[in-house]
């Protein structure tokens, strides 16, 4: 594998970009944190509730988060004060709480994210489509990989 400046890419060097993309990542989050008034657990709590295939139970969250139940029941009144989510009752067992990502807040985010966006597309126009299968493949083992260390006793 080739790096930018024409060398082997070792595992340092690998390391050393998936943080520093890691940390811009972060930095736009943060902004847009700041910019909403949300705090960063509120920011991570939003990103869990958009991407679940489904909608997720506050206890699901609260397990993702690694916070205990009242952390959580704060941050999603913080989060449903703020119009971002809705809680809304299993018609089957009114016990279960599903938390809904509202439209309007998905909107919003987006047009925050747009440029965020637009850059992405600009780099995957790059590459060709195996190339994409490979990083997207790189990076679904390096989450996979992420996760059973974090769930490692």
């Amino acid at each position: 594998m080739e790096g930018g400046t024409g060398g082997d890419i070792d595992l340092r060097s690998f390391a050393v970009r998936l943080r520093r993309m890691t940390a811009e990542l972060n930095r736009i989050a943060q902004e847009f944190a700041a910019a909403y008034g949300l705090h960063t657990t509120d920011l991570r709590a939003l990103i869990i509730i958009l991407d679940a295939p489904t909608p997720i139970t506050p206890s699901r969250l609260r397990e993702e988060l690694n916070l205990t139940s009242g952390a959580v029941t704060a941050c999603l009144d913080r989060l449903e004060r703020a119009g971002h989510i809705r809680r809304v009752r299993d018609a089957h067992d009114r016990r279960v709480v599903h938390l809904h990502y509202l439209d309007a807040a998905k909107e919003f985010a987006a047009a925050f994210f747009r440029p965020l966006g637009r850059s992405t597309d600009q780099v995957v126009r790059r590459f060709s489509p195996e190339e994409l299968r490979t990083a997207a493949a790189f990076l679904d083992a390096m989450n996979d990989e992420l996760i059973a260390l974090r769930d490692a006793p």
